[in-house]
């Protein structure tokens, strides 16, 4: 069974999936997921589109469907009983599923780490009581759990298998113009794109009337609903190129990327793309993480650098003539544009080497066979 409530959980599980049929192709799965899932053979029962949020009250907000997926995921437990539950991040959903996994005697493999190192470090005691083996992306996650007695493999970051290390400006498939581009790239979630991509296509009309001929361009997740891009997008001075499953082209060609906080930061420093965070939630959600949170950095990219290698305009900061403001700097400035580069660069190096999903797979086996 896996489980996998986010998008870029889905395409690392889908990765996981495919490398544990590698090994053993008699395998068969079901669980929570999305497109990525299900194209490597999952049987979905709960599409991961309805439970994504982002923040406390966003959560509240879809108690219902949330309650809802959990009892049929532990029915599912129940009925099926699976050789093995594997759940990718997600952890006040799966760290639920898993206790019941645990109380019908079913081994837990958690791939990708809940950042119980950045806050609410209580979930450690569950973590130890639910989960049979931790599986991380991070190298220093490795002494966390160690000194906390939770059996833990490093396997390097998923996002390596898909992607390897470039540089702005090569690819195969260009997106058709040789003027500057910006990649505006608001989550993976709908709720992100609703509270984020307003300021960045204001920020794009601020940077048109300061640098004409400057192209845009917005990436549509599979889980994002891309009537709302286009309705956020239009009428504006800007003009935006809206694609489906370009990101990566994006990241190749885009001079500078103004992007959310999440997994998207790293994948920008694996292109060796230039980005400026930019982080909003509802005033409840940031109000309480600013007591809970225990880190200096919200982008994964400077977690990983230990240190600001790309700038964060975090909630009332991330206006849009703040954001512009900072973009402007780094776009006439070619020593800072390379500066990053060569930063982001070393960030790639410490998240490993290629194979993290066959790493994952291997660990995943181990468990099947009782080892």
């Amino acid at each position: 069974m896996m489980i996998a409530g986010e998008a870029s959980g889905d395409m690392h599980g889908a990765r996981l999936v495919e490398a544990m049929q590698a090994l053993s192709p008699g395998l068969k799965f079901f669980g929570i997921g999305g497109r990525a899932l299900r194209q490597a053979g999952v049987r979905i029962s709960v599409d991961n589109s309805q439970l994504a949020v982002v923040g406390i009250s966003e959560a509240l907000s879809k108690l219902r469907i949330l309650l809802r997926a959990l009892k049929i995921a532990k029915d599912d437990l129940k009925r099926i009983r699976p050789d093995l539950l594997v759940v990718i991040d997600f952890p006040d959903f799966n760290l639920r599923v898993a206790t019941t996994a645990r109380k019908l005697g079913i081994p837990v493999m958690y791939y990708i780490s809940p950042q119980i190192w950045a806050w609410r470090t209580g979930r450690l005691k569950k973590i130890k009581k639910v989960v049979d083996h931790m599986v991380v992306i991070f190298p220093f996650e490795v002494a966390f759990y160690r000194t906390n007695h939770v059996p833990v493999t490093f396997v390097g970051h998923p996002l390596l298998d898909g992607m390897t290390p470039t540089t702005s400006g090569q690819t195969n498939e260009t997106l058709g113009a040789n003027s500057s581009l910006i990649g505006l790239l608001p989550g993976s979630r709908n709720e992100e794109v609703r509270r984020l991509l307003p300021t960045m296509v204001q920020v794009a009309d601020i940077l048109s009337a300061h640098m004409p001929g400057m192209r845009f361009a917005i990436p549509v997740a599979s889980s994002v609903d891309r009537a709302l891009v286009e309705t956020i997008a239009e009428g504006r001075t800007a003009r935006f190129l809206i694609l489906s499953d370009k990101l990566r082209n994006i990241l190749d060609e885009a001079t500078l990327v103004i992007t959310a906080s999440g997994t998207v930061t790293l994948e920008a420093a694996i292109a060796g793309t230039p980005m400026i965070i930019v982080y909003k939630v509802s005033n409840f959600s940031y109000w309480l993480a600013k007591r809970l949170v225990r880190v200096e950095h919200i982008g994964l990219v400077n977690l990983v650098a230990g240190k600001t290698v790309a700038p964060e305009l975090i909630q009332h900061e991330a206006s849009a003539e703040k954001i512009a403001q900072r973009a402007l700097q780094l776009l006439t400035d070619e020593n800072r544009l390379a500066e990053m580069r060569r930063a982001l660069s070393r960030v790639t190096r410490r998240l490993g080497a290629p194979g993290a999903s066959k790493r994952a797979a291997r660990v995943a086996m181990g468990l099947l066979s009782g080892k």
